[in-house]
């Protein structure tokens, strides 16, 4: 498929909802605090369910990806830290810097892009994605979020608790596991199945939503440096990281990459602000919203290169 085919298949849509959800959240002053908390607490993890317990994703193959995931983070985590301490960055800019490079938009960003791509298979892997990356961010993300700041970042990570997704996954894999996943033409799974697919544009929506309320004067030169990260390197990271593990699967393997090459995710802006604190030259607030913002936009270019880059084979 050509690029602009790749484009008008894979990105288009998302673009086009997410530009939507921007007009109105920079014309109309729409709040995206009530669509996020549907969409946490019903529409996602119903999502979760609904494809967990549904899909053909053996229990290695899922193994594997947490695995990938797991090291893939580590490796990126390691590299933002050096290149922003060589970089001069100090406490509490160095772990917004260490946030935007590490964790992408594997959620209102990923599950509709792999979806597009890869059909139910990539919708899967797309949910169990993002709920590592949930597990991570509200563990291992608030730690580095709040080394600036004033709070006890051990003592916020229990946040982690509260993250329905990690719940949903949990029951969908135990589900499977005992055999009790009812018929995909249930009057259950086929409500689990409405639902679960009303938080893919929504996702996108709050996206937008969330964009128009960016402020990116003042933050260029650092957001490039971590933007190159986050779309450039992170895809080849990703690539060692499931060839290391061994994804057998290549839709699998590929749909991780894509995954984890994504954006930077818009959990980084909710993080810094929460728990980090006050920048002397440059608010870490305002530079994770401006990398958000960027990576975002930038990644129409970026993304639609790596599916055509992933669809010749030519990095998994």
């Amino acid at each position: 498929m050509s690029l602009l085919g790749i484009f008008a298949t894979a990105i288009l849509p998302i673009v086009a909802v997410a530009a939507v959800g921007f007009a109105l959240g920079r014309y109309r002053d729409v709040e995206a605090d009530a669509l996020n908390t549907i969409t946490v607490y019903v529409l996602a993890p119903a999502l979760v369910v609904h494809s967990l317990a549904t899909s053909d994703l053996g229990g290695e193959t899922i193994l594997a990806v947490v695995g990938a995931v797991a090291l893939f983070t580590a490796v990126m985590l390691a590299v933002g830290e050096a290149v922003g301490r060589l970089s001069g960055q100090r406490e509490p800019l160095l772990g917004a810097f260490v946030l935007v490079t590490s964790f992408p938009n594997t959620g209102n960003y990923g599950i509709p892009l792999a979806d597009f791509v890869f059909g139910p298979t990539g919708r899967s892997v797309a949910v169990l994605v993002t709920a590592i990356e949930a597990v991570l961010l509200y563990t291992v993300g608030i730690y580095i979020a709040a080394r600036g700041g004033d709070s006890d970042p051990l003592a916020d990570m229990r946040r982690v608790f509260g993250v329905p997704l990690v719940y949903a996954v949990v029951v969908a894999l135990a589900a499977r596991y005992a055999g009790v996943v009812p018929p995909a033409t249930s009057t259950l799974m086929e409500t689990l199945e409405l639902v679960g697919n009303a938080s893919i544009p929504v996702m996108l929506l709050i996206l937008g939503v969330q964009l128009a309320g960016v402020d990116i004067e003042g933050t260029l030169r650092p957001v490039g440096v971590a933007g190159a990260l986050r779309l450039v390197l992170a895809p080849l990271v990703a690539s060692a990281a499931v060839l290391l593990v061994g994804v057998g699967d290549p839709t699998v393997a590929r749909a991780v990459v894509l995954l984890l090459a994504t954006p930077t995710g818009v959990t980084t802006i909710i993080l810094v602000g929460a728990f980090s604190g006050a920048g002397e030259r440059i608010a870490p607030g305002e530079f994770t919203s401006a990398t958000v913002f960027v990576t975002t936009v930038a990644s129409v270019l970026t993304v639609t290169g790596l599916v055509a880059v992933l669809e010749a084979g030519w990095l998994v």
